[in-house]
């Protein structure tokens, strides 16, 4: 429903010059609204409140990156505004929960999830990221460094796992067919990232809103602070496997290369 109710709306936008950055900062008053909700989960017409305003905030969030590249305007900047507006978003939301706990636990719980939160979904954008580039037989680019001491800081946070995955996509930048390996790699690497897809923030926004019609918003932060860190853990390490298996299978010589090398009548004058 999100991405294609995105889509529906993309011409809308682009025929009135509505750019991505505007429509992130709207991503973020919708956000805010959604949050003013959940402040007062407690009566469930507010839950529900929270959840159609957290969806549009998705259709937005979505929303802003399609303009982008449809008009070409990606930047730094604008992918930092994103990040911010889509942490932002979430951070409003477990504060507004916190406060109508009104207890340190609560509060602990709160703060907790939220750093996890947040190292979860860099982490996850980063895979998917990868993904979707090594598919087209892409390697990594080495990104152009920021002079805004912020974006830089951000794209430090979200490319710590590029360090580990680079020797897959040094692989890629040298292989003779890079489509074939591309290829291989999209079969293997499918399971992983399909798995990873349970740390959207679609699975978030409507795992907030079953705790808060559960009557207790605790169990979303604990269900991200357990649960969703097991599977980034073993989406990261499966990820990798992957990679570490393609990387090994073309480093072993093919059985066709062995015998032309183990055998002396191979290419030599038997007469």
């Amino acid at each position: 429903m999100i991405h294609p109710t995105g889509r529906r709306l993309l011409p809308w936008f682009l025929e009135r010059g509505i750019s991505a950055n505007a429509v992130s900062i709207g991503g973020l008053f919708l956000g805010i609204l959604a949050a003013a909700a959940y402040a007062n989960w407690q009566m469930w017409p507010f839950a529900f409140l929270g959840l159609f305003l957290s969806v549009c905030w998705l259709i937005a969030d979505g929303l802003d990156g399609m303009i982008a590249r449809a008009t070409n305007t990606a930047s730094p900047l604008g992918r930092f505004l994103d990040g911010v507006c889509d942490h932002g978003v979430f951070i409003l939301i477990y504060v507004a929960m916190a406060t109508s706990i009104g207890t340190r636990e609560g509060w602990a719980l709160a703060v907790s999830a939220g750093v996890i939160h947040a190292l979860q979904s860099n982490f996850f954008e980063s895979e998917r990221a990868r993904y979707h580039r090594r598919c087209k037989g892409i390697a990594a680019p080495v990104p152009a460094p920021s002079s805004n001491p912020l974006v830089r800081f951000y794209d430090s946070v979200s490319g710590i796992v590029d360090t580990l995955s680079r020797p897959f996509d040094d692989m890629l930048r040298r292989a003779s067919d890079p489509l074939q390996l591309a290829d291989e790699y999209g079969t293997q690497a499918a399971r992983p990232l399909r798995l990873m897809s349970l740390m959207s923030a679609n699975v978030r926004v409507y795992a907030i809103f079953v705790a808060c019609l559960a009557g207790n918003p605790r169990i979303f932060w604990w269900f991200e602070l357990v649960p969703m860190t097991a599977i980034l853990i073993a989406c990261l390490a499966w990820h990798r496997l992957v990679e570490l298996r393609l990387i090994r299978s073309r480093a072993r010589p093919s059985p066709e290369l062995s015998l032309n090398q183990d055998s002396p009548l191979i290419g030599q004058d038997k007469r």
